[in-house]
């Protein structure tokens, strides 16, 4: 790997670190001071707002100046995300401006691997990157639960500043203060990340004039006979994804009688197994193999509605780390490909950004059912019974319309196949 990847990581790990900590910390935020278990439910969603209203204009302007400078300014707005949630905003406000960060951060952390990378070497760098994020969920889960429970609040908020009175009460709020500094390491590393030298696309003038062309990109990833079925894959993965990272925080509570410093070690476990499947992944796969980890996809459905009939950690712990390990295999082929098919086909950022597009709007959607459902009365069973399904059904449906593109459109999808194996065709 090139020098800038290994800077690309540094940075990609610490901002990941924060952003998973600081959920942790305003779930508990929000228990703490009374609010309902939908609006913990519905910080996902928020989360995931920008992404979808954004998404239109976040890849054109990833794709407008350099990537590393557009990781800075990503940073700095989620830096402002958090003085909001310190300052009295709304937790759920504040953490959608967090999530306006990150929505400008991804299309530049995704898209600066195809700039410097061949496509031989995507598989592997999603699986070091994926890697490496699913290790920042580990330890982000982990340190927030750790700084919002007792012992570090006890020890945080010992600290006093002479003749200043921060307005700092309680341990979320001494979490998210600290957590502060991570975002601002991440940024140093932001400045770091070298130029890779790809001419920039400027902006409109008009920024309207950027809807038609994203939905025409939209378009394209979605007619691809490749981008098609990896698009479908990952959406499909993150919108299940993203909220069962906080349906695994209420299973917990409901099935272990666990507190939240205790279920966020379980988010974590679940990390563990998705960073090892990336890893394995990563080392085993080709770019042209990708549509082969399909069933995985079914069986990772079949196992989140088993945890279901789980009441013991110790059949609970392995049984997340084999649920992750599939979710971890399946994701960072399909990854590649998606990323390998848009980069050929509109450009790094703009491939981006219609990725997080339909993921972020998939999680948009499934979160805001959920919420929904916890504000009726639905039970943490419900929900994981129901997202499991989900997956396996529409897992088993993607693989039947590969396997039609397969029989109708053979010649296009070898063409297209012989594509991912050549470095020379990449770009």
């Amino acid at each position: 790997m090139k020098r800038g990847f290994y800077t690309i990581m540094s940075a990609q790990f610490f901002s990941s670190l924060a952003d998973n900590a600081l959920f942790v910390a305003a779930v508990e935020l929000i228990r703490i001071s009374g609010g309902a278990e939908w609006q913990r439910a519905a910080l996902v969603p928020m989360f995931a707002l920008f992404y979808v209203v954004l998404a239109p204009f976040v890849g054109a302007f990833a794709d407008s100046r350099p990537k590393g400078e557009v990781m800075f300014i990503s940073n700095a707005i989620k830096v402002v995300g958090c003085l909001m949630m310190l300052f009295g905003t709304h937790p759920l406000l504040a953490y959608a401006i967090v999530g306006l960060g990150a929505a400008a951060y991804s299309p530049a952390k995704y898209g600066i691997l195809t700039e410097l990378l061949p496509s031989s070497q995507l598989v592997k760098a999603n699986g070091w990157i994926e890697g490496l994020t699913i290790a920042s969920i580990i330890l982000g889960v982990l340190i927030g639960g750790q700084l919002v429970g007792p012992n570090v609040t006890e020890f945080l908020l010992g600290f006093n500043m002479p003749f200043i009175d921060t307005g700092i009460d309680t341990g979320p709020e001494a979490a998210i203060l600290l957590l502060i500094s991570l975002y601002a390491l991440a940024a140093w590393f932001n400045t770091r990340i070298p130029n890779t030298g790809v001419e920039m696309r400027p902006m409109p003038k008009n920024l309207v004039a950027l809807l038609p062309d994203f939905w025409g990109c939209n378009s394209r990833l979605w007619n691809d006979k490749l981008g098609q079925i990896s698009l479908s894959t990952t959406t499909l993965f993150w919108g299940v994804s993203g909220n069962l990272r906080y349906i695994v925080l209420a299973w917990s509570a409901a099935a272990l009688g666990y507190s939240t410093t205790q279920a966020s070690s379980l988010v974590g476990v679940v990390a563990i197994g998705t960073a090892v499947g990336a890893v394995v992944a990563s080392m085993r796969m080709k770019l042209h193999q990708a549509t082969m980890v399909m069933p995985l996809g079914i069986g990772m459905g079949v196992l989140v509605m088993g945890m279901n009939f789980i009441d013991n950690v110790w059949v609970a712990a392995p049984f997340l780390i084999l649920l992750g390990a599939l979710g971890g295999f399946l994701v960072v082929p399909m990854n590649a490909l998606l990323q390998h098919r848009g980069h050929n086909l509109m450009g790094a950022g703009r491939s981006i950004a219609v990725q997080n597009f339909n993921e972020q709007a998939c999680i948009l959607l499934l979160g805001g059912l959920y919420t929904f459902s916890t504000g009726m009365g639905l039970s943490a069973f419900g929900a994981i019974t129901a997202f499991g399904f989900v997956v396996a059904f529409c897992m088993w449906l993607i693989q039947r319309w590969h396997e039609r593109n397969l029989r109708e459109h053979s010649e296009e999808v070898n063409h297209l196949i012989e594509v991912a194996k050549n470095d020379n065709l990449h770009g």
